[in-house]
């Protein structure tokens, strides 16, 4: 474990409260995690442990974490081994689990108009960046959070009675979690989901920065996790429309905390090129010096 991150990751037997599985695979899981629940930020994960026949762990955003009740919430595609052996544990067994880790996202003040983007299983750090946003409140606090998926969403969707300027007629489906926080959501889709904007999360996102004005631009952050082409595509937006751009990057790793160097990528620096780790450097990074 690298120094900078003694103290701060907590390695703990977790209990699994409840495990949901929806469409596509797909699960959400909630276990008893009470120090990694206490100290999670948006954009921090766990390194977890399927099962006591595998070995390796498995790196798993956190979607939710709520310090009063010591909880974390996961949600996860059961692919490959492990993580189908995930999905076969029950409420009431543990697991361990080691977290929260990592560089979370960074919120700025003078950047009120958040744009949160994810994209299948990127989808959970928008929640939880979503969840905190309203917990600070603020009447200046803009986020809106846009989801897409080509496998039905792990909830379900329903029209949204917020209105957002800006977004395409006839995209009025919603995550309902986030409706009832007040933050708008809308969803997009190549699968022709109802209320879904036909087409990619980031061609949604161009419609509504191209609705906005110069003054408007200046206030937009944009936060986006998903698949790589995805986080390519936020990033030529941001670039496009002159905003800032942070990105959550997934990475195959195995100890999770800076000792194996197994998750690096390149990014630029003001020294040039340079080999960062995702697990404790990341795993956000400003989407300029990555892509």
């Amino acid at each position: 474990m690298t120094s900078s991150a003694r103290g701060t990751i907590f390695l703990e037997r977790a209990r699994v409260i409840s495990q949901v599985a929806h469409d596509a695979r797909q699960f959400v899981l909630r276990v008893a995690a009470p120090r990694c629940a206490a100290h999670a930020q948006p954009g921090s994960f766990v390194h977890i442990t399927c099962d006591a026949a595998i070995p390796m762990r498995r790196p798993l955003s956190i979607m939710r974490a709520d310090a009063r009740g010591g909880w974390i919430e996961l949600l996860y595609k059961a692919l490959g081994p492990g993580l189908h052996a995930l999905a076969g544990r029950k409420v009431g067994e543990e697991l361990s689990v080691l977290g929260p880790i990592g560089r979370p996202f960074t919120v700025h003040a003078e950047r009120p108009r958040m744009l949160l983007l994810g994209g299948g299983v990127g989808i959970p750090p928008m929640v939880f960046l979503a969840e905190r946003l309203r917990e600070a409140g603020g009447a200046a606090c803009k986020p809106l959070v846009l989801m897409g998926s080509e496998v039905p969403f792990p909830f379900r969707t329903r029209p949204s009675t917020l209105i957002v300027p800006g977004i395409p007629e006839g995209t009025i489906a919603c995550m309902p979690l986030l409706e009832g926080w007040g933050v708008p959501s809308r969803l997009a889709s190549c699968s022709d989901f109802p209320g879904c904007f036909p087409g990619f999360v980031s061609e949604l996102a161009d419609a509504w920065l191209a609705s906005l004005s110069a003054a408007e631009l200046a206030q937009v952050e944009i936060f986006s996790c998903g698949p790589t082409p995805m986080l390519q595509a936020s990033a030529n937006l941001a670039r496009r429309y002159g905003v800032p751009c942070q990105v959550s990057l997934e990475e195959f790793m195995a100890c999770a905390v800076g000792g194996c160097a197994g998750c690096t990528v390149q990014v630029r620096t003001s020294a040039g090129p340079a080999m960062q780790r995702v697990c404790v450097d990341g795993p956000v990074f400003d989407a300029y010096t990555v892509f």
